[in-house]
């Protein structure tokens, strides 16, 4: 017996039944799902100045989510930042199949409790095409860090990129995934 995530299986089982229901489609097919999650983290002028903090930034990036994590290179010269084209200013990963449900899974359980002063994610993350993107400030609410061995705080965008058609469906599908949206605490 193969290890299938508990996310991946609650899809199956529950949110797609659910989905299927609540907006009248005619196959699975049609019902919306998560095709990636995608974690980026800009490192900025502490990238330039120290290249220390892009392999600091792949292997935390890399704890975090279970992948190897890329190094993101610029595009052109800046010269007001001193960057240079190709020089790293960034990490980052993407997941797919049973690494992004483990992912989403330890997010909602583990790590998005961890916030501080949490009152939900902001649900105007939306870009219109049914993929949703919130910020994190500090890497640290993830479990898999050691607070005592960073050295200095980062943030990151996650992004979860769906296959549905509007907005109002791809919330659905991430509401039923766990994510806990500020207006849905308001109802609650």
């Amino acid at each position: 017996m193969t290890y299938v995530p508990a996310l991946k299986t609650k899809y199956k089982e529950e949110i797609l039944p659910a989905l299927m229901k609540e907006y009248g489609y005619k196959t699975v097919m049609q019902a919306p799902r998560l095709k990636k999650i995608t974690l980026n983290q800009g490192l900025g002028k502490a990238a330039i100045a120290d290249k220390k903090v892009i392999d600091k930034g792949i292997e935390e990036m890399t704890a975090i989510t279970g992948q190897k994590a890329v190094a993101t290179k610029s595009r052109k010269d800046i010269s007001n930042f001193k960057l240079r084209r190709g020089m790293p200013i960034g990490v980052r990963v993407t997941l797919r199949g049973e690494r992004m449900y483990e992912f989403l899974e330890r997010l909602v359980t583990a790590s998005i409790p961890r916030i501080r002063d949490f009152r939900g994610i902001n649900d105007k993350g939306f870009d219109g095409k049914g993929n949703y993107t919130f910020g994190i400030a500090e890497q640290i609410i993830f479990p898999e860090i050691d607070i005592d061995k960073i050295d200095r705080i980062q943030g990151m965008d996650i992004t979860f990129v769906t296959s549905a058609n509007t907005d109002k469906e791809a919330m659905s599908l991430l509401k039923e995934f766990g994510l806990p949206f500020k207006n849905q605490q308001k109802q609650a």
